[in-house]
């Protein structure tokens, strides 16, 4: 069985796994990312990681996904602020540590990719997949395909302007939607309100949910501003479906009954997409990256 060996990169770890033709995730395993070392010590990391699991599988070929802004047809990591890489030629690097093909990917739009042909965008010719934890991001999928963008931008949800004149965001901006609802910003913002320090945001929605008036108050701001940037998506982008992912996600319908009330609520003349959970949870960059891999090896077999 042709098997892809798969490596996300993020901020905390690197995750890997081995993927055969039958689509399912093994061998899964994890490094220290160690962003606080270097570039340097990241890259190499990454290597080390991809060797181990290249030697423990006997790969024919390995795919990559990463953070930040990712040219996938160059092969390169134009920016990944948290990683400290600029201008980086991933898929070169690995390529020549294993001696194997290899596909880069950005990990959101891996996710989408993944979502879409074995999670919960199967059957939908267009969504938007919408990973809320540290950060917000957006992948639109369109036939089974990631939408790049002429300048491989496209889906950043989580800088849109949703709170005009609000808080600064690292990008530069004020009011982005990552600054109100975000796993990041609601934990942020709940030990603003109360003093207290070290809250979850998931500790925030379960005090939601048992009554707590500053976790509601910051909670449902953070849902009603998730709320605004999709009806902006949705009307700009007509998905069928929105797969929101991310650790906010496993909320469930304390998250999701509020979010699908709220975005009826400002919609008009569009049609109101389903808004699901994420299946593949942390795994789909994992999954998304192994599918990069195989599709590589199906276009140099020539089908």
């Amino acid at each position: 069985m042709t098997t892809v060996i798969a490596l996300d990169v993020g901020g905390t770890y690197v995750k890997g796994g081995v993927v055969g033709e039958d689509g399912v995730l093994r061998g899964r395993d994890r490094w220290f990312t160690g962003a606080e070392r270097g570039p340097d010590a990241v890259l190499g990391t990454v290597l080390a990681a991809a060797r181990v699991l290249a030697d423990r599988h006997r790969p024919a070929a390995a795919g990559i996904a990463v953070p930040g802004i990712v040219d996938e047809a160059a092969g390169t990591a134009i920016l990944a602020a948290n990683l400290g890489w600029r201008r980086l030629p991933v898929r070169d690097w690995l390529a020549e540590e294993l001696g194997l093909p290899v596909a880069l990917g950005h990990d959101v739009r891996a996710g989408g990719l993944a979502e879409a042909r074995v999670g919960a965008g199967r059957g939908s010719r267009d969504f938007l997949f919408v990973p809320v934890g540290t950060g917000i991001a957006a992948a639109l999928m369109s036939d089974g395909q990631a939408v790049t963008g002429s300048h491989v931008r496209a889906g950043e949800l989580g800088h849109l302007v949703v709170r005009p004149g609000g808080r600064p965001c690292p990008c530069g901006g004020r009011g982005c939607l990552e600054t109100v609802a975000s796993a990041a910003a609601v934990a942020r913002r709940y030990t603003a309100a109360t003093g207290e320090g070290g809250v979850t945001a998931k500790d925030v929605g379960e005090r939601a949910a048992a009554g707590d008036q500053a976790a509601l108050t910051v909670w449902n701001e953070a849902i009603e501003a998730l709320a605004d940037a999709l009806a902006a998506a949705v009307t700009l982008l007509d998905p069928e479906r929105i797969v929101i992912g991310g650790g906010l996600a496993r909320a469930g319908d304390p998250y999701f009954t509020p979010l699908r009330a709220a975005l009826a609520e400002r919609l008009t003349f569009q049609t109101v997409p389903r808004i699901v959970p994420a299946e593949l949870g942390h795994e789909a960059g994992c999954h998304g990256a192994a599918l990069l891999g195989h599709d590589l090896l199906r276009r140099k077999a020539g089908r």
